[in-house]
């Protein structure tokens, strides 16, 4: 038995097809075929059903599949130890950031970043909150920039930024001629939403619930995107909220629509968030100290009041 045979193995239990995951593997389909073949043959059992499409785990190969992903996760740690030893910041990371962080806080600290620490290649994926803290807990990331907190025992939490809310109020809204707004004069129904995943939008509907302005099932629009959140709003269709770092990219019409909080203003925590186990903590120190340093200089709120992103 070899690690390589249970990377194999792992591969076809997540692709459910011995071509993808050949083709994941860079290796040939026979090859892998071949090695997952000769580990059954040594186990004397078979670990997939080959006569059903697509393809399934037996019930023993369940259970081997499960004592795998901790076998081969704990091999890769052992470079990461050596790593950590030497002091040396390099290698694969994988991250994955949320919907309403990526398009505004991945293009301030990238370039810094790659250029600090040349020898991290990074991989990025954008992904909810729930399928960062699943891909987190089985290996597959090394860490994540999320709203937080989680409240999950298995993820720890590093805090980079706290993020104000900022409405987005058009001209003709009743609280458009308002300088400054108060969060208890929101009314859910009358504000545009994220669809149903996005935790910008639990912190939202959770800040609407603090002062007793919601009513379940009453949100009149949903979508996928800010900027049409945003656009939605231009068309009279009711004010939203957006994260404070979208604000600093729209234009100048679009500006005379944004309407900042009374202090405290409602903020959402932002953080770097990794498994309680994870031992790349040299990238992630590193990650930590170049975007909390370039945030600070874009975010001069001083006095904000934490949302959950967490429902209620």
């Amino acid at each position: 038995m070899t690690i390589t045979q249970l990377y194999y193995v792992l591969a076809v239990a997540e692709h459910q097809n011995f071509t993808k995951a050949a083709e994941k593997c860079f290796v040939t389909q026979p090859t892998l075929s071949m090695q997952i073949q000769k580990l059954e043959d040594e186990l004397d059992i078979l670990i997939f059903d080959r006569s059903k499409k697509p393809i399934e785990l037996t019930d023993v190969g369940r259970k081997i599949v499960t004592q795998a992903k901790n076998i081969v996760n704990e091999s890769y740690r052992i470079k990461d130890i050596v790593d950590q030893q030497k002091g040396y910041i390099g290698g694969e990371f994988k991250l994955g950031i949320i919907p309403t962080i990526m398009p505004t806080l991945l293009p301030m600290f990238l370039k810094t970043f790659i250029k600090k620490y040349p020898k991290i290649k990074l991989k990025i994926e954008e992904l909810t909150t729930e399928e960062i803290i699943h891909r987190i807990n089985e290996g597959h990331l090394d860490a994540a920039i999320a709203a937080t907190p989680l409240e999950n025992e298995n993820i720890k939490e590093r805090v980079l930024f706290f993020e104000p809310f900022v409405a987005y109020i058009p001209k003709g809204h009743k609280l458009h001629t308002q300088d400054k707004i108060k969060a208890d004069e929101l009314v859910i129904e009358d504000i545009l939403l994220l669809e149903d995943g996005h935790c910008f939008r639990d912190g939202v509907i959770n800040l609407c619930k603090a002062f007793k302005n919601h009513e379940e099932d009453k949100f009149q629009l949903e979508s996928g995107s800010i900027e049409t959140l945003i656009k939605l709003s231009n068309e009279g269709l009711g004010m939203t909220l957006l994260p404070y770092l979208h604000t600093l990219d729209v234009n100048d019409k679009a500006k005379e629509n944004l309407h900042y909080f009374e202090e405290p203003s409602p903020a959402r925590e932002v953080s770097i968030i990794y498994h309680k186990s994870e031992l790349k903590m040299q990238i992630i120190e590193a990650m930590q100290s170049v975007i909390a340093g370039i945030v600070r200089g874009a975010i001069k709120f001083q006095d904000v009041k934490i949302v959950s992103p967490l429902p209620k």
